[in-house]
């Protein structure tokens, strides 16, 4: 305070410049020019009242030292609300600081507002946003609690039944099944019994990585259990194990065992079980009721799950003929959907293995090139080997310039009317025969 009381001093009682009072006293001038502010700031006069200490002076000068911008008093912003609503579409931090200045006028500015918010996010868990597309995928796991089951009814004896659980990552589909063991056998059959509920087999299945499944763990290259991989190739399906010690790669199937473990198991805890086939029973049962908390998950209604299942590669049954009805417009729209999605080649490997496949409303539009290369390669894989059939109202001799390219329409004409049988319908429509019925009627 020695030299603050002199700086003063030298300024008003000897009129000396900043600089020289600087070189004089050796400090900086701009400490010279920062003690003369504080001094005007603080509304002090020269000469300095009689009797003012230096802790008197020092009050006066420095009263709002350390009071830096951006650590005003004032109530903090709810950090976690501002990260929830910036996740909303259109909402930046230019908006977010707007609303909160208009609450606390006094507040950060908005520089120190995304400074601290910053700091905030910083500390937060990084969490990858999942999107599933329907059909894609099949998360499976074992429920961690099983069922008492009495396998003696004489002595009482009781063996748990383990609970295998999938569930679809677009419509959320659950589906639970009992079993004695989670060893491969029983793996394999549940599996096969959730695509039988399903209706259909998805793109992709993500398990964990137990023993049943994965032989060897591996973040780039996970080594498949080869009976599993077998099954998996048998229904044209691929394996994609979650990483190792990354639980939210399958959150899906593990907020699902969560469910079936409060809805099933829960339920289930008063009842007395003598088979696997009453616990399969049970589990029917409560797995088409209503669940309580529908917003934690949706069981697939018939709409939503329909959709689902519209993307699976059907079923085939085993003692009957595989066949496709494909109407050609959607046929040719889906497959330009296909094509940037990445599922064209297995929807045209699909195309090529029904045993019947029938064409419907040919001729309706002229094809264009994409749609021309599609025609031809469907044709190709099936020349000769499969059965194809098509119905159209244009006659044969027009379906050249409905193809187009003369290169193209030779080469799919080739394989279809050259080697087939012709059927021609005469007379009125079913459609309009019908409607006249209906209306005698």
């Amino acid at each position: 305070m020695r030299q603050v009381r002199e700086i003063i001093r030298l300024k008003f009682s000897g009129g000396i410049p900043t600089r020289e009072i600087a070189r004089r006293l050796g400090v900086a001038a701009s400490t010279v020019r920062e003690t003369l502010r504080r001094f005007e700031v603080g509304g002090l006069g020269w000469p300095l009242p009689n009797g003012m200490s230096d802790g008197d002076l020092e009050a006066a000068l420095y009263a709002n030292h350390g009071t830096k911008r951006g650590h005003r008093r004032h109530v903090e912003p709810d950090w976690p609300t501002v990260h929830r609503e910036l996740k909303r579409k259109h909402v930046t931090l230019v908006i977010v600081w707007d609303e909160y200045i208009a609450a606390n006028p006094g507040g950060y500015s908005y520089s120190r507002f995304c400074e601290l918010y910053r700091g905030f996010e910083s500390k937060l868990s990084p969490t990858m946003r999942q999107t599933h597309a329907a059909g894609e995928r099949l998360f499976v796991d074992y429920a961690g609690d099983g069922v008492p089951v009495v396998i003696d009814r004489l002595t009482g004896e009781i063996r748990n039944a383990q609970v295998f659980v999938a569930v679809l990552g677009a419509s959320s589909f659950t589906f639970a099944h009992a079993s004695w063991t989670q060893a491969l056998p029983d793996w394999i059959d549940a599996h096969v019994h959730a695509f039988a509920a399903i209706g259909g087999v998805p793109h992709l299945l993500v398990p964990d990585n137990t023993k049943t499944a994965v032989i060897k763990a591996c973040l780039y290259d996970p080594q498949v259990n080869r009976t599993y991989a077998e099954m998996a190739a048998h229904y044209d399906t691929a394996i994609l194990p979650a990483r190792p010690r990354r639980p939210r790669d399958k959150a899906k199937v593990e907020q699902a065992v969560l469910i079936v473990e409060r809805w099933l198991l829960g339920r289930l805890r008063h009842r007395t079980f003598y088979s696997l086939a009453e616990v399969n029973a049970a589990t029917g049962e409560l797995m088409t009721a209503r669940p309580p908390f529908g917003e934690l998950v949706r069981f697939a209604r018939k709409g939503l799950q329909r959709r689902a299942i519209d993307l699976f590669e059907q079923l085939p049954a085993a003692t009957t003929t595989r066949s496709s009805i494909q109407r050609v417009p959607r046929l040719f729209e889906a497959l330009a959907l296909a094509r940037g999605d990445g599922r064209h080649p297995r929807l045209l490997r699909n195309l090529g293995r029904a045993d019947l496949l029938i064409l419907d409303d040919w001729g309706l539009e002229p094809l264009d090139a994409a749609a021309r290369h599609d025609l031809l390669e469907i044709l190709e894989e099936r020349y000769g080997r499969r059965s194809t059939m098509i119905t159209s109202q244009l006659p044969v001799d027009r379906w050249h310039e409905i193809i187009g390219d003369p290169t193209y329409a030779d080469a799919i004409l080739d394989r279809l009317v050259h080697n087939a049988h012709r059927i021609e319908l005469a007379g009125e429509s079913m459609r309009r025969t019908r409607g006249k019925q209906n209306q005698k009627a």
